[in-house]
């Protein structure tokens, strides 16, 4: 897991808000060092963190809780996370199978709850689908997507409708293995949990870290696939699924093939 740090839309409040800004911490940081007191300073801290918020545009709170108020701009109708905010995942695995087999495997979406042990449904109409997803303190979560961009037996792209409970896009990824090996699969996913960083700090507390998740859901799809069986926990003590170490060669996403977040950026 990787929270998002890039700062290309740095600004993430309106212009609005930004002048409001400004002017109370000015206002607040000339009131404050006037009482040359400590709450006077505190107050003119408060004030001057108002005054760099108006100057710059960027709210760290808004950061932290995973929201924004400033306009997306260009392809903002196909944007559905901002490239700023959220977590970012890469895994990867080598399946003993032919690429094109395990491409149509994944295109068929009412597979997925088959190997993605926190996925309760997925329901596709088309290049559109709605997921029913597992969250912390047994609730689900749920929201729409369509798949934007797909090439057979090789790219298959998706980013969620607006009006969803978890903003998220991203990309799975199909190439034959070095040696012969079968197919490489790689999933390059970013969201914007509830709550932002902080929902995912949350998350991750009550044991729902994605990276790890989805790690586990790509060993189950190389067990299913290969041998006809899917990976369980019963009778584990550690209630987790047992994995062996991932594959290595690919876990730096190449930014050209994502086209999770600003969709104009990399849509071919």
């Amino acid at each position: 897991m990787q929270v998002i740090t890039h700062r290309k839309h740095a600004v993430n409040i309106t212009q609005a808000e930004g002048i409001a800004s400004a002017i109370g911490g000015g206002l607040l940081a000339a009131a404050g060092l006037q009482k040359r007191s400590a709450a006077g300073l505190a107050l003119a801290m408060i004030g001057g963190d108002l005054l760099r918020r108006g100057i710059t545009g960027h709210s760290f709170a808004y950061e932290m809780i995973g929201i924004r108020t400033a306009p997306l701009g260009q392809g903002a109708e196909t944007t559905s996370v901002p490239y700023e905010l959220g977590i970012r995942v890469d895994r990867s695995i080598t399946i003993a199978k032919p690429r094109s087999e395990v491409y149509r495997f994944w295109r068929n979406l009412s597979n997925l709850p088959r190997f993605m042990n926190n996925v309760v449904s997925v329901t596709q109409n088309g290049n559109q689908s709605h997921w029913v997803v597992e969250a912390p303190r047994g609730r689900t979560v749920e929201w729409d997507a369509v798949i934007h961009n797909e090439i057979e037996n090789e790219l298959i792209a998706w980013r969620s409708l607006a009006g969803g409970q978890v903003a998220n896009a991203g990309s799975v990824i199909f190439t034959d293995a070095p040696g012969g090996r079968g197919c490489q699969v790689r999933v390059e996913l970013q969201y914007n949990p509830p709550a932002g960083t902080l929902g995912a700090v949350v998350a991750l507390l009550f044991g729902k870290e994605p990276g790890q998740q989805i790690q586990e859901d790509l060993h189950r799809l190389k067990k299913l696939l290969e041998t006809g069986e899917v990976i369980t926990v019963e009778g584990q003590s550690s209630g987790r699924v047992q994995c062996l170490p991932y594959d290595r060669e690919v876990q730096v996403a190449s930014e050209a093939s994502f086209p999770a977040s600003d969709a104009p950026a990399y849509n071919p």
